[in-house]
């Protein structure tokens, strides 16, 4: 436990202090959004791939985090639709393409897209073509995984293209290559994954600094309370008829 500790513990150190200045343009790109460009604007977050889609998951609808996030859950990638299933729609060339047209994304809106590895078919399909249409993109990947991973990986889009080479601004999430990190005498593979920890932690940092940065401009942002805490139903039903409808999944 205090090994993996420790793994945890360093990885987030070190997105803190080598993201930093990452994380703060982000900030500032999503208050832009939000004020600049016209209240109420969406901040889109989708996860393709498997367990990256727990990032999305993580910043939508979520207790101190911001009223305008709305997550693509697209269930193609979901493991509650079946692993092997997940995998294989993953790595299908133009799943991505798809699903950022089906989910009417366009100029002047704002994506974010969260991937362990950076370099999965749907990932990179929802790169470029958010891009073609005009969309603003944030990506959140490790580059060392993706640097790492060979040109012709089954995984990888037709392209050979890294998340991290494709969008406006990028934070590394230094997630090294295979995910697992503690070794164990007598088991021949690693065990202890941590990108879902890298994940979280960066996206949760970006909206925190996202709604420091709202608040220092003078603009008070919309953030949920928790439905299981004491007024928590009262004070999101203050934005419940603002946003349902526009948020595809609330």
């Amino acid at each position: 436990m205090r090994a993996y500790a420790e793994q945890v513990a360093g990885l987030i150190g070190r997105i803190a202090t080598e993201e930093a200045d990452a994380i703060g343009a982000a900030a500032e790109l999503i208050a832009d959004h939000i004020t600049v460009r016209g209240a109420d604007r969406l901040i889109h977050v989708y996860g393709p791939g498997g367990h990256s889609n727990l990032a999305a998951q993580e910043v939508f609808f979520r207790a101190g985090g911001l009223v305008n996030v709305s997550a693509i859950l697209d269930e193609g990638t979901l493991l509650s639709g079946g692993a092997l299933r997940s995998m294989a729609i993953e790595r299908t060339p133009g799943y991505g393409r798809v699903v950022i047209e089906d989910n009417r994304l366009s100029a002047g809106d704002l994506l974010i897209l969260v991937n362990a590895y950076g370099i999965n078919a749907a990932l990179i399909d929802a790169a470029l073509t958010a891009r073609e249409r005009g969309v603003t993109v944030l990506g959140v990947s490790s580059r060392e995984h993706a640097d790492q991973t060979a040109p012709g990986h089954p995984a990888r889009h037709p392209t050979g293209q890294n998340l991290h080479d494709l969008v406006d601004l990028h934070i590394d999430t230094k997630v090294p290559i295979g995910d697992a990190v503690l070794a164990i005498e007598g088991v021949p593979e690693r065990v202890g994954a941590i990108s879902t920890f890298a994940n979280a932690y960066t996206l949760n940092c970006v909206m925190a600094a996202a709604i420091a940065e709202l608040a220092e401009r003078g603009t008070v942002p919309e953030i949920w309370r928790s439905g299981n805490a004491p007024g928590g139903d009262e004070r999101n039903a203050l934005f419940l008829d603002r946003f349902r409808g526009r948020v595809r999944w609330l």
